[in-house]
């Protein structure tokens, strides 16, 4: 071989040599560099010059033109990749939840310092102390201060529930938001990563590190397939939807109670895909510069939330599902998981078979929806206490012989005399008087109501309570039509102009409840003594009773009963239960997670002890290239010095 050609042989181990440990370097430099992948040199031979081919020889005489670099490449695992990103959304999905559980705790558990259930537990301390001496003032005192302290109690609870639900709705639109930019610059790298690599030589390996930790962190926040074609494209479908492709990115909307078909009417953000929402051109909008409406998201959302939760199915992975499903779709109260007779609005109750049907669906839509919201489901129940301790209590206020409309019905009764008049009028006819009866007696009952230790937020100037008028579909759940309306026969009219009763939601919930500010003023107009002027010990045995009794399912499917002492504690253990079931989930999945992120890491990780061993490898042969390029020059000189002589 000529010496010339041996120059060039030392030259190519020089050339790979620096950039095995320019690539070397570069592995030491991001040892801490999130999403960064070991980077490895591939060498090969160069061509071999053929100098004889003999027949009879085992091998042709051939001189090697040295060490040739072949490319850098990432050191990865596909299958780790896949099975990283699949359990990592998947510890994020129950991370999520128990967090939420956690704080849902934490707000039934103490509010300003002070426990839910010792206001529950003062009111049940007044109840009997009030039982023990009924005449006494101070006690019925106590009893409206335990009260009125129990209800700010519970509106403090119920509106830190709602408060919790308005952050998680934000972060539904940050989530999105994220999730659009993710995919934005992943398109984004797509399109460099192939101008790079389109030579054939080159890989833009930081490049596809970048595109990577996006991939790690999109899986993060719902479920994800992808693959990536021979230009080196990657294409995402995000849910089974077309996210990513090789030339535009499928963005998500957000609908927040904007009007459109499908989405909340309670202002609640819904994920969709903007492609495939059906949209309105209106030219009007944006001063003149046009602009769409959104119509209808019903085929468009980006989930499913009716699906069961299952690992098989795919449908328990991803922060952006478990917020949807733990926040649920509206504010939940007592009215989700009512089961039973529902008044309509003629007055008609529905009893028997019908009510046993209406109940089966109502039981359906909880399993459906309720059940599956961390808040929703502890709204309903806590509403539930709440209305089931006011209505019973007011039930025995109503009904007590010391009620003042029942001990003096002349003063508080309207027309009181004129129905006296009829029942005493020899004249009357019995159909008369016996109507005249049932009036005074519903009047008695209206005027009772009065007394109510809770009342419901009254509008002031008819003195009438708010009722939500609506109708319920076929599902149990409730559709409210416009505002508030007072009308007991108020009716809905079809497109064919048909007239159907509507529903009327009749009955306290947290919200809308507050103590009768008569007796808050005035304890002393319920003075406890009927009117033979004996206390009322029966009434306060009722009102004990109303505590004592286990009437009550905390959820429809709960079949065990539980007094209302115990109701609250059911409440806080069930979520407790929760709680640690998606702890324990946490915790097993995290395990998975760190199992396969330590096996991905010892493939893609850099070790500084085994990099520093690559560089003083390839540094003894870069100074082996030099050693040898030192002694071929040494000859040639020799030679020229020999032959010039």
């Amino acid at each position: 071989m000529p010496l010339m050609a041996s120059l060039w042989t030392g030259n190519s181990g020089l050339i790979t040599s620096s950039n095995a440990l320019n690539t070397t370097a570069h592995n030491m430099s991001n040892i801490d560099t999130e999403g960064y992948t070991r980077q490895q040199v591939q060498m090969g031979t160069r061509h071999y010059n053929m100098i004889n081919k003999m027949g009879s020889a085992v091998a042709p005489q051939q001189v090697g033109l040295g060490v040739e670099y072949t490319s850098c490449r990432q050191v990865r695992s596909v299958f780790l990749d896949q099975s990283y990103r699949v359990e990592s959304g998947r510890a994020q999905f129950y991370n999520v939840s128990y967090d939420c559980l956690v704080e849902v705790e934490d707000l039934l558990q103490e509010m300003n310092g002070a426990e839910f259930a010792d206001s529950l537990n003062n009111l049940w301390g007044a109840i009997q102390d009030l039982n023990r001496d009924p005449a006494n003032t101070v006690n019925m005192n106590t009893l409206m201060s335990r009260a009125s302290e129990f209800v700010n109690r519970a509106q403090q609870v119920y509106t830190g529930l709602t408060n919790y639900q308005d952050n998680m709705n934000k972060t539904v639109a940050g989530y999105v938001k994220t999730i659009n930019e993710y995919g934005d610059r992943i398109s984004e790298l797509n399109k460099q990563i192939v101008q790079v690599e389109s030579g054939g030589r080159e890989h833009a390996n930081d490049l596809r590190d970048e595109r990577n930790l996006l991939l790690d962190k999109l899986a993060s926040l719902g479920r994800i397939d992808y693959n990536e074609d021979i230009f080196g494209n990657v294409s995402v479908y995000f849910e089974d939807v077309p996210f990513v492709l090789t030339d535009h990115v499928n963005h998500m909307g957000v609908e927040q109670g904007e009007g459109a078909k499908g989405g909340s009417s309670d202002g609640f953000a819904t994920p969709y895909w903007e492609f495939m929402a059906v949209r309105q051109f209106d030219p009007d909008m944006n001063a003149g510069r046009g602009g769409y409406h959104l119509l209808d998201i019903s085929n468009a959302k980006v989930y499913d939330l009716s699906r069961e939760i299952s690992s098989v199915a795919g449908t328990d992975v991803g922060k952006l599902r478990s917020v949807l499903l733990a926040r649920g779709d509206h504010y939940a109260t007592y009215h989700d998981i009512t089961i039973g007779k529902e008044t309509l609005a003629d007055g008609y109750v529905m009893t028997g078979a019908e009510a046993q049907a209406h109940a089966e669906t109502v039981h359906n839509f909880y399993n459906d929806n309720i059940s599956k919201s961390v808040i929703m489901n502890v709204e309903a129940e806590f509403d539930q206490l709440v209305h089931n301790i006011v209505e019973q209590i007011n039930s025995v206020f109503e009904n007590a012989a010391s009620n003042p409309a029942r001990k003096n019905p002349e003063l508080y009764v309207p027309g009181y005399e004129g129905y006296v008049n009829i029942l005493n009028d020899p004249s009357a006819t019995a159909a008369q008087k016996a109507a005249a009866q049932s009036d005074l007696n519903d009047a008695i009952e209206e005027a009772s109501k009065k007394f109510d230790l809770f009342r419901t937020i009254t509008d002031d100037e008819k003195g009438v309570v708010r009722y939500d008028i609506g109708e319920y579909d076929s599902i149990g759940r409730f559709h409210g039509f416009g505002p508030t309306a007072n009308d007991n026969n108020a009716v809905l009219t079809d497109a064919d102009g048909n007239d159907h009763p509507m529903m009327i939601r009749i009955g306290t919930t947290v919200t809308n409840l507050q103590i009768n500010q008569d007796l808050l003023r005035n304890p002393s107009l319920f003075s406890m003594r009927d009117i033979e002027g004996n206390e009322d010990q029966k009434m306060t045995e009722a009102l004990k009773n109303v505590f004592k009794d286990e009437n009550y399912n905390i959820n429809p499917n709960v079949a065990l009963k539980t007094n209302l002492l115990e109701y609250y504690n059911s409440l806080v253990a069930q979520v407790a239960n929760s709680g640690s079931v998606y702890d324990s989930l946490t915790d097993q999945q995290t395990l998975t997670v760190n199992a396969i992120r330590d096996a991905r890491e010892q493939i893609v990780g850099t070790s500084s002890d085994e990099e520093l061993e690559f560089m003083i490898k390839f540094q003894n042969a870069y100074n082996a290239a030099s050693r040898y390029i030192n002694v071929v020059s040494e000859m040639l000189e020799h030679l020229v010095n020999s032959l010039g002589s």
